[in-house]
């Protein structure tokens, strides 16, 4: 593994693949801040345990867990996910974990973004601030170290040169305080190896307090292929979010993409009653791992999400302690594009 200090990975021809396309495996990080998730710190372990074992019903695990619990995880977790442990203060990989990069070749590098528990909410995060280098070590791959913070839950990409993320959380001084928008567009296309930012204005209402993320963009939207959004809309007039969501149509339809194109975007109705993010799911190999409540509307919207991919099994998992937790399937886990070799963990 070498330490890049120099380029940027668009100079050195790194770009970050979409997440449908084939997977080495999922990374996951083990529940670890008591604080945070208070008497229900044994459910978001079984919890995060049921993700884990449904994904690798499609792909590897790696989960990373802090010293003297990777029996813990094999316990919980079974065959198919392996533990790897790496000291950490929390358990959301997408944000504090490594993001992985390609090149033409197929080579593949991490970018170690900047993180600081989401506006400093949360300490310590030193070690979650160190775990993406920390990754890239153990699998002897080149880390690029980005200066500023971003968490990967703030972006979505489509592996053709677009990114789509929020104003209501790039934008907030808690992360970067000194960088301008135009700073940080220059920074996404540096770093992700991108061309074209679209910008939404808004994530979720919820998306605030103790466990928010300030506006995440996977709480609201997913890419489902390139051009092609989805976006969650409710239509319940009482909701804050109808409006929230009418601003965010607005905005990606007005934005072309790196191609060009004019974004099609499919709005999903989550239903009144949804108290997880539809939006927040994870696309596996072969498969969809979609948080699940119960609620009226679920069989419904499940349904409309999985059409938008064809050929990919939708299989639901426990989303409402997730979400207590301040996210969701997307929120704890990072794909590990084909490429990288994870027997050497």
């Amino acid at each position: 593994m070498s330490d890049s200090t120099v380029l940027t990975p668009a100079a050195a021809g790194f770009a970050m693949p979409a997440e449908w396309e084939p997977h080495a495996g999922c990374l996951q990080q083990w529940p670890s801040r008591r604080e945070l998730w208070g008497d229900r710190f044994a459910q978001a372990e079984q919890d995060y345990a049921e993700v884990a074992r449904a994904i690798a019903g499609f792909e590897p695990v790696v989960m990373v867990c802090n010293p003297g619990t990777a029996q813990r995880v094999r316990d919980l977790c079974g065959q198919g996910v392996t533990p790897l442990e790496i000291p950490i203060n929390d358990s959301w990989a997408r944000d504090s974990g490594p993001v992985f990069v390609r090149d033409a070749a197929g080579s593949i590098a991490v970018v170690s973004f900047g993180f600081n528990a989401w506006g400093n909410r949360w300490h310590p995060h030193d070690d979650d601030d160190r775990l993406a280098a920390e990754v890239a070590a153990r699998l002897g791959l080149e880390v690029f170290h980005a200066p500023f913070v971003l968490e990967g839950g703030s972006i979505l990409v489509d592996g053709e040169g677009t990114v789509v993320t929020t104003e209501q959380c790039l934008l907030d001084p808690n992360r970067n305080p000194t960088w301008s928008r135009e700073d940080l567009e220059q920074g996404l296309r540096d770093y992700l190896g991108v061309t074209t930012v679209v910008w939404m204005p808004h994530g979720h209402s919820l998306d605030v307090g103790p466990a928010g993320t300030d506006g995440h963009a996977d709480g609201v939207a997913a890419y489902v292929a390139p051009g092609h959004l989805m976006l969650e809309a409710p239509t319940d007039p009482d909701s804050v979010d109808t409006a929230r969501a009418h601003d965010n149509l607005a905005a990606l339809r007005a934005t072309p993409d790196a191609r060009g194109r004019t974004l099609r975007v499919t709005c999903i109705d989550p239903g009144a009653e949804a108290g997880v993010s539809l939006a927040n799911h994870y696309v596996a190999n072969g498969a969809v791992i979609v948080p699940v409540d119960g609620n009226p509307d679920q069989d419904r919207a499940l349904a409309e999400l999985g059409a938008l991919h064809p050929g990919r099994e939708v299989v639901g998992v426990p989303g409402e302690t997730l979400a207590f937790g301040g996210g969701g399937p997307h929120c704890i886990t990072q794909q590990i594009p084909r490429g990288v070799d994870l027997s050497v963990l």
